[in-house]
């Protein structure tokens, strides 16, 4: 998959499949975007490739408290993926939206539910959770494999 910002100074793509895409409903979410929610695929980050351009790193703060890293474009300042501090630098949680195909990408799980909109309609082939979830239940073993050997 490609993807990139908006002035389209950074471009890049992903070299294996997505891992897992939260749909996140948190108000830091909402407000971060300025939107309803994130829709976030996690990726190991060395399988994304930068084609043009290099993202800029941003550290701002998470409702964790150990904040999250940012990347993006330094012309627009669209944001392309994050590292969340509690995950760390070696997974990657893209924007779907910078995807070239946004649409070919649907959540695997809806998240912090408890906070969304209340016009918001969530499928009902798609499992959510009130707050966060626990990946040992949800993940694939795939997911739960790549996961844990990107971490390592």
């Amino acid at each position: 998959m490609q993807g990139g910002c908006s002035c389209g100074q950074v471009r890049y793509e992903t070299t294996s499949n997505l891992m897992w895409v939260n749909c996140c409903h948190c108000t830091w979410c909402q407000r971060e975007s300025g939107s309803a929610f994130a829709v976030n695929a996690m990726i190991e980050t060395d399988q994304i490739r930068l084609i043009d351009g290099r993202p800029e790193p941003v550290i701002v703060p998470s409702a964790s408290g150990k904040g999250q890293t940012v990347e993006r474009c330094p012309a627009c300042k669209v944001a392309l993926w994050s590292h969340y501090g509690g995950v760390g630098p070696k997974i990657a949680f893209v924007r779907v939206g910078t995807l070239d195909q946004p649409n070919d990408v649907k959540p695997s799980v809806h998240i912090y539910t408890s906070t969304k909109r209340p016009w918001v309609q969530l499928p009902a082939d798609t499992p959510s959770a009130p707050e966060f979830y626990n990946p040992r239940e949800l993940w694939p073993a795939e997911t739960m494999s790549r996961f844990m050997a990107a971490r390592a």
